[in-house]
């Protein structure tokens, strides 16, 4: 089973024991953390997606390390002005380590399946009113 969750801003892709860095978020190593913003819940040939997001659909992960990544160099000219400015950018991130994607009861069946089930729970309703 695999999601696509949002968070700082950004969409991943993620699986269960997949390690991903993103955006800083408050928290010690060790803690966990639950994203409710589930874009997406797949299995195999079934997709379920959100409008905007999966209902009560929630990933649960384990905060590895706080940590920043790679340093970005920032360079501003303005040719025959004298003008140059050079700043460096260092981005706050947190690694975590994808526990648990739960679809919150819900399940992904193919619409069939929906059909015949909402069709048994009819009969059963109509039984129980004619007795």
């Amino acid at each position: 089973m695999y999601a696509v969750i949002a968070t700082g801003g950004k969409q991943y892709r993620v699986e269960k024991n997949d390690v991903i860095d993103i955006e800083s978020i408050d928290g010690d190593i060790g803690a966990k953390v639950t994203f409710d913003q589930v874009l997406m819940l797949g299995e195999g040939e079934k997709v379920e997606c959100g409008t905007p997001v999966v209902e009560s659909a929630k990933v649960t992960a384990e905060i590895v390390d706080q940590f920043r990544g790679k340093k970005l160099t920032v360079f501003k000219m303005k040719r025959r002005k004298s003008y140059r400015r050079k700043h460096g950018h260092r981005q706050e991130l947190t690694k975590v380590k994808i526990e648990t994607i739960s679809a919150g009861g819900k399940t992904t069946a193919k619409p069939a399946e929906k059909k015949e089930a909402a069709e048994a729970k009819s009969e059963k309703a109509t039984a129980e009113n004619n007795s």
